[in-house]
């Protein structure tokens, strides 16, 4: 098993597509990438704390490639946008990969520049590419949100 971690803003939506992939074994949301030691989301919504929200993704390789972990992460959130996605605005809703090896540290910036390339956004991705730091598990009543309430999606 490997792991990945993403910031594409709320980090419900982005848990729920994540979970439902063929491949994926575990998901769990949480907070990266910031200064405070073990900040809860009253923390990180104060804009204060350099967190991002995110979704570790625990996947079997042989199932699912971090390639196709990457090219769904560019489809599910607006990857120009810089630190707000939809409604949500603030640097926790940064779009962000946090690579865990060199390896996926050259995919996801191979990836970055074809989707630059590409021509299909009229403005330049904002998404950050830095190696992951510790993740900061979110409080249990955000993890599955959606799930817990029915719900396949919010925004997104």
């Amino acid at each position: 098993m490997e792991t990945a971690t993403f910031g594409a803003g709320c980090f419900w939506g982005v848990e729920e597509t994540f979970r439902n992939m063929p491949g994926v074994t575990d998901t769990a949301v949480g907070y990266m990438g910031g200064d405070l030691d073990n900040p809860t989301y009253r923390d990180v919504c104060t804009d204060t704390t350099n967190h991002a929200e995110v979704v570790q993704v625990t996947f079997d390789p042989a199932k699912i490639s971090f390639d196709q972990l990457v090219e769904a992460f560019w489809k599910l959130h607006d990857p120009t946008q810089v630190n707000r996605q939809g409604p949500d605005f603030g640097s926790q809703y940064r779009s962000a990969i946090f690579v865990a090896s060199p390896e996926q540290d050259r995919a996801a910036r191979a990836s970055k520049a074809a989707l630059e390339a590409s021509g299909r956004l009229r403005r330049p991705v904002a998404t950050e590419i830095t190696p992951a730091s510790t993740f900061w598990r979110a409080e249990d009543y955000h993890q599955q949100y959606l799930a817990k309430r029915g719900q396949s999606h919010c925004h997104i």
